[in-house]
Formats: C-alpha cells, structure tokens, sequence
C-alpha cells in the first residue's frame, strides 16, 4: 500500500490530523490497535479533561465543532427532558471533571461520523484492530511500516511519504530508533527546579484500567473475588499509609489527607452542574466526578440509570509499565492493573463503608455494553506519558509554570501552532513519586517541539512531542492533544504539496504559509489576557 501520509496510532490526535489531511485533501491511512478510533476520548474510555474557558476560547474551531456535535447527537438521539434539551451547554453526564461528560460509543460515533465524508471519498483510510510490527528507516528518513492485521494474521507494508507519530506510548520511536526521551529528566538535562538530580528513565506516571458502572438497589451484582483482590485489598501507596483500595486519599493540590464521599442515587439536578476545575474539582462525591450520562436529564428518569466511569485515584498503577518492557511484562502489567480495578468494584460491592452505616452496593454493575468489553473494562488502558521525541524545542517548566512566570504568564513561542491549558498534574509513578500538581499558565504549543531533531519527514502529534515528565501533566490532555493532532494534519498536508521536509516550517516564510493555514482553519494561536490556575 502506498499513500501520502501515514498515521500510526488512531488516538485523539489521529483523529484530529486526519480530519485536517482529508479537508485539505491529501491521503492519509490510520492505522488503530483497538477497534475504535480516538484513543483516551473512547477506546481508553476517559471523559474529555477540559480549561474553564472551553466554551469561549482556547481550543481548535474543529474541536468545538466536535462537541456541538456531541451535544446535538445526545438531543437528537435521546429522550430528554425538555429543560435539558433546551439547555445549550448540555452535559450529558452532568459530570464535574468537564462541561461535556459523555459515554466512550457516543464520542467514537460521532467522531466517525466527522470522518465519515473524508473515508466515502476516499481520502483517508482507517486500518482498525492493526498492530505496528515495524517501521523502516533509511538514512534520515522513515520509508515505511509493516502492520498487522490481528483479524486476519496477515501482514501489511505501508510506504508514505509523511509519517505522524500517533502512538499511545510513543511506540514508533523505539520502532525506527529514533532519538527519545522516557521518565523523568534530570535538573542537568532541562534545568527544571522540580526535576531530580539523575535521570530516572523509569519513572513514569501510573497507567489505569478504566469502567463505567451503574447502579441497581433491588439487585446483587457482585463479581467474582479477583485472584490478587487481598494484595489489592491491603495495598499502600509508598507515601500514604492508608490502604490505597479505600476511601482515603491524597489531596493531589495540597498533598493533604481527604476522605472521599460516593453516593450512587445523588439527588442533584443536573443543570445545577457547572464544571470548574479551578474552583471545585470535582471529587466530592465520586459517583459524579467523572459521570457520563445523568438518567435524571430524561423524560422519564425511572427507565434509565446513571453512568459513572471509574478513572479515580484508586486505580493508579504503579508497580509497573508498558513502555521499554518486554511483551510479556507489558502484558503482565497490564493484567495486573485491571485486576487492581475489579479489586476496586469488588470492594465497593461488599466492604466499602457507607454514610447509613452499612457496607458495600452490591447494587453496582459493570457496563460492559458502555465500554463494548468482555470484560467490562476498557479496550485499552488509559495512557498518561510516553516516549518523547528530542525535539527542536522542549517545553519545560520554566516555559509554564506559574510560581516560575508569575503574572508574565507562559513563554511565547514565534512559532505558535495553538493554544492549551491545564494545571501540570502528574499522577503518582512507578517510582512511588507522590503527586505533582501544580498552577500552570495558558500555553502555546510551539511547532519546534512536534518536529524531531534528526528525523526528516517524521511529526510528532499526542503525548510523544518535545515536553518534559513534567510539562506532559499539562500537555497530555484532550484539548490540547486534540489540537497538536490538527497542526500536525495540516503541516504534513503542506510539507506534501511543498515538497519540503517538516523541518522547513518551524521558521520564515513557510513557517507563516503554515500559522495562515492553521487560523483559516479556526485554530488559535494566542491566548486572550487569562488568570492562570
């Protein structure tokens, strides 16, 4: 097969730069491990982590489009009350980590509907439940990829002329041997006042095996004890003394000890919520935190239950990764987290305590109709670092943070391919590290840190661009990763029709032939005057 541009990975920002190549008309394949396209929107089933600001400024006019369309297709398509439907800032799951909390098949739905006109003619092709078996290198350049068909067992080669990077973990970096960065940096390697005095490749943030559940009172769903559930039961988090498999967390701000409250049947009207991550994360009540469709938005709110998704603190795995391990260790890890997550909704059915003084909902199910999973956990788990290429530009700490820039606010860049924001928020690691989570300022995201250093025709969109351990805690979030992907479309889409290499675009004339692109196309490149938080 051969083609203009191949993207390998079918996440969030594969989706995002295909839409770009398809609206500018240039080929494209997809190439997705799971079934589903759209990486932590859908397969790793992780609602949309969004900025206070979203609804007016600070994402892509196509990224908007998508949730216009999110909310249109839930109007159109569900029996909601009318107050809900009237309501132009629908939140389908009434959920507080975002205005749009919406299930995992609704966003995979509508994403392929956005792809829908650009697949008919033929402009991009998608090659879902393929694995990358191996990517060909020739001097400087990438000349193609061997991907498998796990459907069929047969093997397919790809040549392209473009290649974006579009992995979950980077994986195309370890494939063609290409430059990249993995961990934790060292204060030496970036200067970064957070950074370690030695490199810890290792030290990566914890990976989690996703769920939506429901609620039923009149019913006993109690799972199967998982094998390990007493390890899990019992487990401490090296920082915390309190078993992790419990109510009991870290504040990840203050780093101060909470209880967490969870409530299935909460009496809350839902447009009473207004997502806000500065002032009220969310976490209150975790049955709401992260829920993606309210039964009390309907008509008839008795013939439906709620749905929550299960991305909480709890499920933080540690004790292991799945980047520059081998197979075996990957899958072993990988097992091990969602046996971790079933420990959770097994001790939630029998021994969690309750506000009445009694223990376990048995009540609560997984929804495996939500996540289109055998086994009720997601298609993949949810990624939140990855290999990074050595970029012509790294965005550091210094770049963003607020104790560091204070009102200036983040570093400008000449270079600007658009806009995000995000507190750095870096999970607990795989070295037991604690939370980091701290005020960033409003970025921009320099083209420089999506172009590698040596590579010729290879872009880096999602989690594999020229940041840090640290500034990917802000950088790895929907929006912004939404974003990267369509800069990456359109700067591929140029570097075919100019001839020239991506490198030529990070400066001078085409540099400006590309930012015109991107703002014809509704991408910001610059942040109005905001507070950071």
């Amino acid at each position: 097969m051969k083609t203009d541009v191949l993207i390998l990975g079918g996440g969030t920002s594969a989706v995002s730069a295909a839409l770009s190549l398809g609206d500018l008309g240039v080929k494209c394949i997809v190439v997705e491990e799971t079934d589903w396209v759209g990486g932590q929107l859908t397969a790793q089933s992780v609602p949309s982590d969004e900025h206070i600001w979203i609804e007016q400024f600070g994402s892509t006019g196509r990224y908007r489009e998508f949730r216009n369309r999110l909310r249109a297709y839930y109007k159109a398509n569900y029996p909601l009350s009318a107050r809900s439907k009237a309501d132009p800032f629908l939140n389908p799951g009434a959920g507080y980590v975002s205005p749009i909390c919406a299930e995992p098949g609704v966003i995979h739905d509508v994403l392929r509907s956005m792809l829908a006109p650009h697949v008919a003619n033929g402009c991009v092709t998608i090659l879902l439940e393929h694995d990358i078996e191996t990517v060909t290198k020739s001097g400087d350049r990438i000349i193609g990829a061997r991907v498998l068909d796990k459907r069929t067992g047969k093997s397919v080669d790809i040549e392209a002329k473009i290649f974006i990077e579009a992995t979950e973990t980077g994986d195309v970096l370890a494939l063609a041997d290409i430059e990249y960065v993995v961990g934790f940096e060292s204060k030496a390697m970036t200067g970064e006042p957070s950074a370690p005095d030695e490199y810890q490749p290792g030290n990566i943030q914890a990976f989690s095996a996703c769920f939506a559940m429901s609620y039923d009172p009149n019913s006993d769903r109690t799972i199967d004890k998982p094998n390990n559930y007493e390890y899990w039961r019992n487990f401490k988090m090296p920082f915390y003394d309190h078993n992790w498999v419990s109510w009991h967390s870290i504040e990840p701000r203050s780093l101060k000890e909470i209880i967490f409250n969870f409530d299935p049947l909460p009496n809350l009207d839902p447009l009473t919520v207004r997502a806000n991550q500065k002032d009220n994360p969310g976490s209150a009540n975790l049955w709401t935190f992260r829920r993606i469709l309210a039964a009390s938005h309907m008509e008839h709110p008795e013939k439906f239950t709620d749905i929550s998704l299960v991305n909480w603190p709890q499920l933080d795995y540690i004790n292991g990764s799945i980047i520059d391990v081998s197979e075996e260790e990957k899958a072993k890890n990988i097992a091990a987290a969602k046996d971790q997550s079933l420990s959770l909704l097994y001790w939630m059915q029998t021994e969690a305590p309750r506000t009445d003084g009694k223990t376990g909902w048995p009540g609560l199910y997984l929804r495996k109709d939500v996540v289109d999973t055998k086994d009720g956990l997601a298609k993949h788990v949810y990624v939140r670092e990855a290999r990074r290429i050595k970029a012509l530009y790294t965005v550091t700490e210094q770049d963003i943070s607020y104790a560091i820039r204070g009102d200036a606010g983040a570093k400008k860049y000449a270079d600007s391919v658009g806009v995000g924001h995000y507190r750095i928020d870096l999970h607990p690691s795989t070295a037991g590290d604690n939370y980091l989570d701290v005020a960033s300022c409003p970025y921009q995201i320099p083209v420089s840190s999506m172009i590698p250093v040596a590579t010729e025709n290879l872009i880096a969109a999602g989690k594999s661009i020229g940041v840090t351990h640290i500034t990917n805690g802000c950088f790895r979030l929907h929006p912004t990763e939404w974003n990267i992907g369509e800069s990456a479309g359109v700067l591929a889409a140029l570097s075919i029709r100019s001839g020239k290499s991506p490198h030529a675009f990070a400066s001078g004339k085409d540099l400006n032939d590309l930012q015109a692109q991107l703002l014809h196309q509704g991408v910001e490149l610059e942040w109005p005057t905001v507070a950071p938080y």
